[in-house]
């Protein structure tokens, strides 16, 4: 289905009745890998899941947003429905948007629910190898932004981006790029406290994009949270361990299975 959100042409899915789950998806990432999590929980809950805005089969945001942006845009995105309660789950850059969410000072709903899945939004400490090879990243990029070398290589500047860059960052479209910066150098550790509602955390083991440390941080940092550790799974967990998953879902969010 598509709504026109903030000028913005908006592919989701809605499936179920009952109280309210919203699912926000990871960076890179759409509303097709929750197909098994919207059958799960439409057993017992309207569920709602949106291409966010750049991703998917939704448009591209019409500037460079930041996690605030996409936090403005759910709000209105949920106007619609109208609703005095409100649960969330976020994968990855999900997660940054519902931890965002939760610290604004007056919602028109309450959380009654979060569930953080991989999570992103703790800053990752930077080694020595990291710190020069961002060192090494400014210097190329200001040398390749010159006149003379954009009038002599004028594909070098966007191949060295390509070659330095994560994989997100090169699948990315130039757009999308600029909000990629603009969210990854955004440390949201000191927002974590302000989710006050009862907390499911499930990370992947072997996650190497948000390590399993973050999650151990967030369990320390909100007040009533709980973390659940998938062996044999990384980044996208509730993939990977998908029957274990259901079931931790099933019991927190009383599914009978």
């Amino acid at each position: 289905m598509f709504r026109t959100v903030k000028n913005i042409k908006i592919n989701y899915e809605q499936k179920g009745s009952g109280d309210l789950i919203v699912l926000l998806h990871g960076w890179g990432s759409n509303i097709k890998l929750f197909a098994n999590l919207i059958e799960l929980l439409s057993k017992k809950y309207t569920v709602v899941a949106m291409d966010m805005p750049g991703f998917g089969e939704s448009q591209e945001p019409p500037s460079a947003w930041c996690v605030d942006d996409y936090v403005d845009f759910v709000l209105e995105f949920l106007k619609a429905y109208d609703t005095k309660e409100v649960m969330l789950l976020g994968h990855s850059f999900g997660g940054r948007v519902i931890i965002k969410l939760n610290s604004r000072k007056q919602l028109p709903f309450k959380v009654t629910k979060v569930i953080l899945v991989d999570s992103a939004g703790i800053m990752p400490q930077k080694s020595n190898k990291k710190s020069w090879r961002t060192r090494y990243y400014k210097m190329g990029k200001a040398f390749l932004s010159t006149k003379l070398m954009q009038k002599i290589a004028p594909d070098a500047l966007e191949n060295f981006r390509k070659k330095m860059g994560s994989a997100d960052y090169a699948a990315a479209s130039p757009l999308m790029r600029q909000v990629l910066v603009k969210v990854v150098n955004e440390d949201l550790e000191p927002y974590i406290p302000n989710i006050k509602c009862p907390t499911l955390l499930i990370w992947g083991v072997n996650d190497t994009a948000t390590p399993l440390s973050d999650g151990e941080k967030m369990e320390k940092l909100i007040p009533d949270a709980g973390l659940v550790k998938l062996e044999n799974a990384g980044h996208y967990s509730f993939l990977e361990q998908q029957f274990t998953f259901n079931r931790v879902m099933c019991s927190f969010m009383k599914i009978d299975g």
